[in-house]
């Protein structure tokens, strides 16, 4: 069988447009997709060069398959369960930053670059007060992009006009806004010239975005198969989800430039991201936070199968639809569309989403993806959202464990372990008051402002609540105790 290439696919060669840092998954089954798309259609007319941005690892593969790759989709799409498979052509090279440094800042000299994409993980937008301009390359991802922008600038002597767009794709809030910050911040600890902090702040535009898909990577256990299927080899294929969503923020309008959303594709450009990552936050985020302990303690073990059982799929459509939508500031019939969507996408067929998985740190995203909610809600009625209410007393449940062995609390369901895995003083808390008579337990979880920033004890009627859904779940079982709350 023949390995994918580019005399397979026919790759038409494109001006290079856009210089991404980091070649991972995500990228390639998400933005690198789109710009496929929309050179398909004839929208964008430009090709992408992966930037390989840290040390380990290498690019034999890309260069094997020619960068070459197989995008695949799966999921429900209008009520079926369907595979959308993609080749995607828009990849025109691949470059070291470390053991190609000179091609790699060759790319800022290219006249028709206008897009720099990054997915460098949440700690990669960071100042490093250690980088050095005499590095080759600078060791963080702001002090690569610093070293990158500052070659540009020289070479084309400050033209404003071949200024560049980034479109940071990590996911810290204000993603462009910090990017920026760490640039300039290196551009004085490095004393650049003004000249060139004054390009940097007028020609280039920083960016600020949100993005949503679920990308399942290599089907390394079915490789075979895939191929078999495919009819190629493919070595960097990508799954994922058919639902997609980027949202990008900016001053300065590109949607001109960029014009995704003209080839049909899931792009929004906006002044303000924030009412965008909150519906994402609260509804998605949400959702998997206030239901998944409950399920797993109810005996299910993935998403999907949670949303099959009516108990469940009841639990968590009345806590998006009554207690978290009506707290949201976009309008009520885009929010619920995006709500349906999240029911659909919960129940894709190819993706086994873990409980245990999601339950990862749940104390501090109940606070992050479900207080706000909650609190919205009792500022808006002065009553309890008594779903959001009853998800505090399943973590509690959830959470109830008296060792902790490997870094876990130990938890237990119909006799068997599983491990809770969180903050050490979050499970030390635990270990040391879930044996406390119910009272004495919730009145200290809510009352710890380590886990709240505040005292939850003080919204009107809560601690009572949580007492009571509490020891019915201990007297009755979460199953009893959901179907009377759902």
């Amino acid at each position: 069988m023949d390995i994918l290439n580019k005399a397979m696919t026919g790759k038409c060669e494109r001006p290079i447009k856009v210089v991404q840092f980091g070649e991972g998954n995500f990228l390639r089954g998400f933005v690198d997709y789109m710009i496929d798309i929309a050179n398909e259609q004839g929208k964008f007319d430009g090709d992408i060069v992966l930037i390989k941005p840290i040390e380990f690892g290498n690019l034999d593969m890309f260069h094997k398959q020619d960068c070459q790759y197989t995008v695949s989709l799966r999921g429900n799409v209008d009520g079926e369960a369907k595979i959308i498979n993609r080749v995607v052509t828009s990849v025109a090279d691949v470059v070291d930053t470390y053991n190609e440094y000179e091609k790699y800042m060759g790319l800022a000299e290219i006249d028709t670059l206008r897009f720099v994409v990054s997915n460098t993980t949440e700690a990669g937008i960071v100042f490093d007060s250690t980088d050095q301009f005499e590095m080759n390359p600078p060791k963080s991802f702001p002090g690569k992009l610093t070293k990158f922008l500052y070659h540009r600038f020289e070479t084309f002597q400050g033209d404003k006009s071949k200024g560049l767009v980034m479109l940071p794709v990590e996911l810290i809030d204000d993603n462009g806004i910090m990017l920026k910050k760490c640039v300039m911040q290196l551009i004085e600890l490095w004393g650049l010239s003004n000249a060139f902090k004054e390009w940097v702040d007028e020609a280039c535009v920083f960016t600020s975005t949100l993005v949503d898909r679920i990308i399942t990577g290599y089907p390394r256990a079915t490789e075979q198969e895939e191929w078999e299927k495919l009819g190629y080899e493919d070595h960097i294929m990508v799954t994922g989800e058919p639902f997609a969503l980027w949202v990008i923020e900016s001053t300065t309008d590109i949607s001109k430039e960029f014009p995704l959303p003209d080839a049909g594709l899931p792009v929004i450009f906006t002044d303000n991201q924030k009412p965008y990552k909150q519906r994402k936050v609260r509804i998605l985020n949400g959702a998997h936070t206030s239901f998944v302990l409950a399920a797993y303690l109810a005996g299910k073990d993935i998403v999907r199968d949670s949303m099959q059982d009516d108990d469940i799929r009841n639990f968590m459509l009345k806590t998006i639809y009554d207690e978290v939508i009506p707290t949201l500031s976009l309008p009520e019939e885009e929010l619920k569309a995006f709500a349906a969507e999240v029911v659909n996408r919960f129940n894709n067929p190819y993706v086994d989403h873990a409980l245990l998985a999601i339950s990862l740190n749940s104390v501090s995203k109940w606070r992050a993806r479900c207080m706000p909610s909650f609190l919205g809600y009792v500022e808006k009625t002065g009553k309890l959202p008594a779903h959001l209410t009853f998800s505090l007393a399943a973590l509690m449940a959830f959470y109830s464990g008296t060792e902790i062995r490997d870094k876990a609390l130990i938890g237990h369901r119909d006799g068997q372990e599983y491990n809770i895995m969180d903050d050490r003083n979050v499970l030390e808390f635990f270990r040391d008051h879930c044996e406390k008579d119910t009272a004495s337990f919730v009145k200290a979880f809510l009352g710890t402002e380590d886990f709240f920033g505040q005292d939850l004890n003080q919204v009107e009627g809560l601690t009572d609540a949580v007492v009571t859904y509490l020891d019915d779940i201990k007297a009755n079982g979460m199953r009893a105790a959901l179907c009377r709350i759902s």
